[in-house]
């Protein structure tokens, strides 16, 4: 007696079985296994229900094509099942969810795992045959294979066409390959980045943007026409601080460092060393002038402006590196009657001597240097 034992389904005539007719069998088996590798539809839903399809022994039958397209007789209210019978078949196929009513629908064949198709999808799937323990298991992701209609290709370019019809690619939202393998598109998003025009941007609420260079590698800004910018825009982006690279004219190449922490209020950014390395300091502001008609020892940062001569304006005691004092002639008669600048222990331009102010209306500032130098003019 014939079985149909196999994943087919097709006849296996045992021996001695049909003497004189084993032909028409063995051509049908042909026939059905041309059918296998091949393109089928149904209508497998012809009500809102969930529904069995047994693929046919030794006869032709939908299911039993590797590509199977699921349609309905009827629009689907809610996600169905499929299940694909004798729950014995073990075979790869494609199926297509083709029904009517922008539903799901799920392939099943035992009470193992079923595979979920959304409308419009075709999924390749594997029926392991197991029994009425069988399952169904996604071989590949679900592709949508009516969205690619029109692909067209140069020596240069592949490029999607445009189309205005439901299912087809739009050009400007496709995504091109050029001949330099450069990919042209309007808008590109990559997880949570999106290029779009000029602008990157995250798509995270309150997202940052992180540039890693590798080791001893930096961040670069290209100059184009004009010197390598940034600018620092406002909120609304209508108004903007830009810091700008010098010209090429310059033949410029340095560094310069940031401080190592933050500046007190009121100070000010300096070239802290002739390496490029800035640091926060103090705006030295000049006290008010203090008239002096008699002798007086100044205090570091005082504006001392002598009113009378012959006196002496002694110098501040055990300076430090930076300190200053200003001193100027108010008589405008030094030249006549001079006064003297005491030094107070330290040089006066690495002499050990005090000195002489005998320049009318003369103005001076004196910062000391180090115990060498002492104090320069």
């Amino acid at each position: 007696m014939a079985t149909y034992v196999n994943n087919l389904r097709l006849k296996e005539i045992t021996t001695g079985d049909e003497d004189g007719t084993w032909g028409n069998s063995t051509n049908t088996n042909l026939e059905l296994i041309a059918d296998a590798l091949g393109f089928n539809t149904q209508a497998s839903f012809s009500s809102d229900a969930d529904v069995t399809t047994t693929v046919a022994d030794g006869a032709a039958d939908p299911a039993r094509a590797l590509y199977f397209k699921v349609t309905s007789g009827t629009s689907l209210s809610t996600t169905r099942t499929l299940t694909i019978a004798p729950n014995t078949v073990s075979r790869v196929m494609f199926i297509e969810n083709a029904t009517t009513g922008s539903q799901s629908i799920n392939i099943s064949q035992g009470s193992g795992a079923n595979v979920t198709i959304a409308n419009g999808k075709t999924a390749l799937v594997y029926l392991d045959g197991a029994g009425s323990g069988a399952a169904v298991v996604l071989a590949s992701p679900q592709v949508a294979v009516t969205q690619l209609t029109d692909v067209t290709s140069s020596a240069s370019e592949l490029n999607l066409v445009d189309g205005s019809a439901a299912d087809t690619v739009v050009n400007s939202k496709a995504v091109i390959y050029g001949s330099a393998g450069q990919i042209v598109a309007n808008e590109l998003d990559v997880d949570n980045i999106q290029i779009d025009a000029n602008a990157v941007k995250s798509t995270n609420t309150n997202g940052n943007i992180q540039l890693f260079p590798n080791g001893t590698g930096f961040t670069e800004l290209y100059g184009n026409t004009n010197a390598g910018a940034i600018r620092f825009n406002c909120e609304s982006n209508s108004h903007g601080v830009t810091l700008k690279g010098p010209p090429h004219s310059a033949g410029a190449t340095y560094s310069l460092e940031l401080p190592n922490a933050v500046g007190s209020t009121g100070q000010f950014l300096k070239a802290s060393d002739g390496s490029g390395k800035l640091a926060f300091d103090t705006v030295v502001q000049y006290s008010a002038p203090q008239l002096k008609s008699g002798n007086y020892t100044a205090v570091v940062g005082e504006f001392i402006v002598a009113s009378a001569g012959s006196i002496t304006i002694t110098l501040p005691a055990s300076p430090s590196a930076g300190d200053y004092v200003t001193i100027k002639d108010g008589t405008g008669a030094a030249e006549t009657t001079s006064f003297t600048v005491g030094r107070n222990s330290s040089n006066i331009a690495s002499s050990a001597s005090d000195l002489t102010f005998d320049k009318n209306f003369a103005e001076i500032t004196l910062v000391y240097i180090n115990g060498t130098i002492g104090w320069s003019v």
